[in-house]
């Protein structure tokens, strides 16, 4: 059995402390902060900061920060510096590493909502950041993008970013001779 506690750790960066020190610093500060609490235990403490050479970004607390921030990372990779710290209680004995992990952020955002606008396009378009139309459509991947008309029937998997304006226009093309073809009786 294991429980989850959150300890009260000031979170701050030392002046002039590179991200990956901050994380390893904080990881161990945050195991030894429970040690009275569980004295017989071997806690995990572990912290992460993300970083873009000297830029910083923290836990944005609100979704309207986390949307500003998540524009700042546009077109970056971004490093997530993940510290890991195994405290054994009773020997007070540490061991302490970091793990980086380099996240590329696409910047086509604006591109595919210009597109939407630009054809005047009212149903929903969505950016799946889950993975669920992976698993509902069966793709096997990640693509760029994908295209569901409007019966929810998979049109376009792995549409890279150049060629999303073509695909939606072949798209609304059928959609509008569908929609003058005449009606059967």
């Amino acid at each position: 059995p294991f429980e989850t506690v959150a300890p009260q750790t000031d979170e701050s960066a030392l002046p002039g402390e590179p991200p990956s020190a901050t994380a390893r610093r904080l990881a161990e500060a945050k195991a030894r902060a429970v040690v009275q609490r569980y004295p017989d235990a071997l806690i995990i403490g572990s912290d992460q900061v993300a970083a873009h050479g000297s830029e910083r970004f923290g836990k944005p607390g609100r979704r309207e920060n986390a949307i500003a921030q998540l524009r700042l990372m546009r077109g970056k990779e971004v490093v997530f510096h993940t510290g890991l710290c195994l405290l054994n209680a009773v020997t007070g004995r540490a061991q302490v590493c970091c793990v980086d992990t380099h996240v590329g952020f696409r910047d086509l955002g604006d591109k595919m909502n210009a597109t939407v606008r630009s054809k005047s396009i009212a149903y929903p378009v969505c950016v799946d950041s889950s993975g669920a139309a992976n698993a509902a459509y069966s793709v096997d991947g990640f693509p760029d993008y994908y295209i569901i008309d409007r019966a929810g029937l998979l049109r376009g998997a792995d549409v890279q970013s150049g060629s999303l304006e073509q695909a939606i226009d072949a798209l609304l093309l059928e959609d509008a001779k569908a929609q003058s073809a005449p009606a059967a009786e």
